[in-house]
């Protein structure tokens, strides 16, 4: 008998109004050069036009667009001392509108709005007994495919009904902060990691302390370049060092954004094409203190970037890449705790079976123990993980993606020993949600895939995509879900049951 699941009615569907602006440079330097000199041959009286058409269109669309305008005229200010202009001899608003014509919009969810994820809010206050906040991620993409990561805010009540927030009515991205500092060992391990061991490494890094900031690496660049005469695979080498440590990054939304107006669109160079798939995860240390992390795809429209974005109130995040052999591949869930003194991870780095890894931090991953194939008809081409694992009194409950005929997608679940997740102690036989008539027609057809669910009131929530093209969400009783696993399984012992039963289950 399968699994109930409740269907809700919830949709969230593309939405081409939703745009940001972007830095815009139309062709080569001599074109830019042209627009410059046009702006300032303009008379007063057609500047004035042109600047108050621009705020009448585009103020109600963006949050200060004057300092959006502002900050892209400084992106090529330096152009000015090519054409021999004192930017001092220019008015704020000619500075504004040559701005303007060096800024465009994206449209960041026009083409799909996807593979969600959902965790608790970090805020509680003022709810009602049986209420909880909820945060759900979304992979948004628009023109050119390029994916980023957006939120909505909402609230699960006593009956497990969610209500969403309407949207902010301006989406913005946030200021780069530049902190980091970076470790050698680190740095050059993780060179090493991707076969980058051209003797132009030693030259840069032979420059630079234990540790370092981008500020001295981009010195020792320099002084690198004017010392040395560098091949063309030398010149590559360069490039790799520094598209590596601009993976590196911290960004900060203003205090006054909803969260529905926040976007982490891709920043470095190695997320150019976009920001996928992250599964967030509540991660509570030994110390009682809590931490939001996200693992990701970072695709440069090349190769993948594994990352570890990390956060404590969804305002200010940190990004870094994630490093090791076994962690090459998509598909990498952290536990929500750690596991005897250790950070725990699922990962899938052959492509198509579940692994587990052990570490003793976040970014450093080298052991690698597989614990599912595909045994099931509807996951006989490849498993992965549909989120982080959600801790439960029977065991680590983790909802899988299988593939199978017609590249179907589908989601099932496991149970995993709570003090040894390496042992499998139950498996659904059958597919827990599989599409629909309504959910396999998309971007690419009979597809359903979760980033990462939640139990409240005693069922199972789980955010999904339909076709990688809108998501909603299904409710799912857990005690159906664990009755239906226990079929069969002799190692749902009676030792799982009388564990502890976690908060988020009593709930």
């Amino acid at each position: 008998m399968p699994v109930p699941v409740r269907r809700t009615n919830i949709r969230f569907y593309p939405n081409p109004k939703r745009v940001i602006t972007r830095f815009f440079m139309p062709g080569e330097n001599h074109r830019a050069h042209s627009i410059i000199e046009k702006v300032r041959d303009l008379s007063k009286s057609e500047i004035d036009l042109v600047f108050n058409q621009a705020l009448r269109k585009f103020s109600n669309r963006h949050r200060n667009i004057t300092r959006i305008f502002e900050r892209h005229f400084n992106n090529i200010k330096h152009m000015l001392d090519d054409l021999n202009i004192d930017p001092e001899s220019l008015t704020r608003e000619q500075r504004l509108i040559i701005g303007g014509f060096f800024t465009h919009e994206y449209s960041i969810e026009s083409a799909a709005f996807f593979n969600p994820s959902i965790v608790e809010d970090p805020y509680q206050g003022y709810l009602q007994e049986g209420y909880k906040r909820i945060i759900a991620s979304f992979r948004a993409t628009g023109e050119g495919h390029i994916s980023s990561l957006t939120f909505r805010s909402g609230i699960i009540d006593q009956n497990n009904d969610i209500t969403f927030d309407p949207p902010g009515g301006f989406v913005g991205v946030p200021q780069i902060v530049t902190r980091h500092v970076y470790t050698k060992k680190t740095f050059l391990k993780k060179l090493s990691e991707m076969n980058i061991k051209k003797d132009v490494v030693g030259m840069v890094m032979d420059r630079l302390g234990d540790d370092f900031t981008y500020g001295a690496l981009e010195y020792a660049i320099k002084e690198t370049v004017k010392a040395t005469e560098l091949s063309y695979s030398r010149k590559k080498v360069i490039q790799t060092i520094q598209w590596l440590a601009n993976s590196h990054y911290e960004v900060e939304f203003s205090l006054d954004t909803a969260i529905s107006e926040r976007v982490l669109f891709p920043i470095s160079h190695s997320e150019s094409n976009g920001i996928e798939d992250a599964r967030f995860v509540k991660f509570t240390d030994d110390d009682g203190s809590v931490i939001y992390f996200a693992t990701y795809t970072a695709y440069d429209g090349f190769a993948i970037l594994p990352k570890l974005l990390s956060t404590e109130d969804f305002y200010h995040f940190k990004v870094r890449p994630i490093h090791g052999e076994h962690v090459q591949n998509k598909g990498l869930a952290l536990f929500p705790r750690r596991i005897n003194g250790q950070y725990a991870m699922l990962s899938r780095i052959d492509g198509f079976n579940n692994y587990i890894m052990f570490s003793d931090e976040t970014r450093v991953w080298n052991n690698a123990k597989k614990i599912l194939e595909p045994k099931f008809p509807w996951e006989y081409i490849q498993i992965g993980n549909a989120g982080s694992p959600i801790e439960t009194k029977h065991g680590w409950l983790v909802i899988t993606h299988g593939v199978g005929l017609m590249r179907t997608y589908c989601l099932g679940a496991v149970l995993l020993d709570l003090d040894d997740p390496t042992k499998v102690i139950a498996r659904l036989k059958e597919p827990l949600l599989a599409p629909n008539e309504e959910e396999r027609d998309g971007y690419v057809p009979n597809v359903v895939y979760s980033c990462g669910s939640i139990i409240h009131n005693n069922e199972l929530i789980i955010p999904y995509a339909m076709s990688d093209y809108a998501s909603t969400f299904a409710r799912i009783p857990l005690d159906d879900l664990f009755r239906e696993m226990m079929k069969g399984n002799r190692h749902f012992s009676k030792k799982n049951n009388r564990k502890k039963q976690p908060e988020s289950d009593k709930k």
